[in-house]
């Protein structure tokens, strides 16, 4: 006969049984979930360290997306342990020129997007925030442009916002990549016209070079290039002798410059947002730093300008200038959204007045990933 202790050591023994049995079935569904991932038809485009993978995914992937008949997925490595992955129409562009890996994509949820050494540099859905954040504060704060250096921007986004102000009478816009320049002008008609434009002057070469050669000066100096990288080809251009020796002195009297630097995170603010703007402060009196979200780089992007003059305007003519000024409408900026970008949580606003990091060619940061230099050393 079996006794009460018996009976109750038999029944926790048979539940712990039952869960067990319901932890490993659930446990084989899930890694059969990931197995029919892994073992579809897969179509990889690998560079070396830090560039996407692009995968295909064929019939298995039917029983977790019932809707998707055929799907290719974008997959970026933000860190060594942060993934971001999105679905593809098509692989519009890969190749290696001699200073970057490129991509340009197509993508179900952000439109066309361009990859540059494995890092989002811009989604057609969404762009518009980030170019209008880079260009339009400068060009508004400044009593008067007419002239502006872009350093970078071979998509043509930036040149198209600037030559949205009435007040421009010339853009020179230099990047040191043709073969970028060349299948943006291709694929991204939504900037047609400011590649056309009488007013643009496009220029393939190193900023550093064309700018230090340059005897003119700017009202506005832009930096739109690619994210410091390790053996890319930008980060040189976010240093305190390329500021001070050769940027601060092509700028015009109320010359302002603005660039952009990179995510502003809670988590990421610290790679190279804080540190540039540590940086500016060495070599302008105002710097002013501010933030927004970008929906496709999948986390809040940094931008900083920097001029002698301080940066006074208040709401209400900040909003009139835009209206005087700004052929068409903005997607995105206003007065009051500038300032509320302006406006730092406390993490952010205690990093930026602590950071101590300055850059230089031999003390650089960069974010995770490798450009091409760095791969083929």
């Amino acid at each position: 006969m079996i006794s009460h202790h018996e009976a109750l050591l038999g029944l926790i023994l048979s539940l712990i049984l039952t869960l067990y049995i319901s932890f490993s079935l659930s446990h084989l569904s899930l890694s059969a979930c990931f197995l029919t991932l892994d073992m579809g038809e897969a179509v990889e485009i690998m560079f070396g360290n830090g560039f996407p993978e692009i995968h295909k995914d064929t019939s298995s992937i039917q029983t977790l997306h019932s809707n998707q008949q055929d799907c290719h997925w974008y997959e970026e490595t933000i860190d060594d342990d942060l993934k971001w992955s999105f679905a593809l129409n098509s692989v519009l562009h890969t190749g290696t020129s001699e200073y970057q890996e490129i991509a340009l994509l197509d993508t179900k949820r952000f439109g066309k997007v361009l990859v540059i050494d494995g890092k989002m540099q811009s989604a057609e859905r969404d762009e518009f925030i980030y170019h209008e954040c880079l260009i339009h504060p400068a060009l508004l704060f400044h009593p008067n442009p007419k002239t502006v250096f872009i350093m970078g921007g071979g998509e043509g986004s930036a040149a198209r916002e600037i030559l949205k102000h009435k007040t421009i009478e010339k853009v020179v816009m230099c990047d040191i990549d043709q073969e970028v320049v060349d299948f943006c002008r291709r694929f991204l008609t939504v900037n047609s016209e400011a590649f056309c434009s009488k007013k643009l002057e496009l220029v393939i070469k190193d900023a550093k070079a064309e700018l230090e050669k340059r005897e003119e000066k700017f009202d506005i100096i832009v930096g739109d290039l690619a994210d410091p990288v390790e053996g890319g080809p930008c980060y040189q251009l976010y240093t305190k002798s390329f500021y001070q020796n050769i940027l601060k002195p092509k700028l015009n009297p109320n010359g302002i410059f603005v660039t952009q630097a990179g995510p502003a995170g809670i988590f990421t603010h610290k790679e190279v947002f804080t540190s540039i703007y540590n940086t500016m402060k060495q070599v302008f009196k105002y710097v002013k730093a501010y933030t927004a979200h970008v929906p496709s780089f999948a986390d809040t992007w940094g931008w900083v300008m920097a001029s002698d003059q301080e940066f006074e305007v208040e709401v209400n003519e900040l909003d009139r200038r835009i209206e005087e000024r700004v052929k068409g409408e903005l997607m995105y900026l206003n007065a009051p959204s500038f300032l509320s970008a302006a406006t730092l949580n406390k993490t952010i606003s205690l990093a930026l007045e602590k950071e101590t990091e300055v850059y230089s060619e031999e003390n650089a940061r960069f974010i995770h990933g490798h450009g091409v230099a760095y791969r083929h050393t």
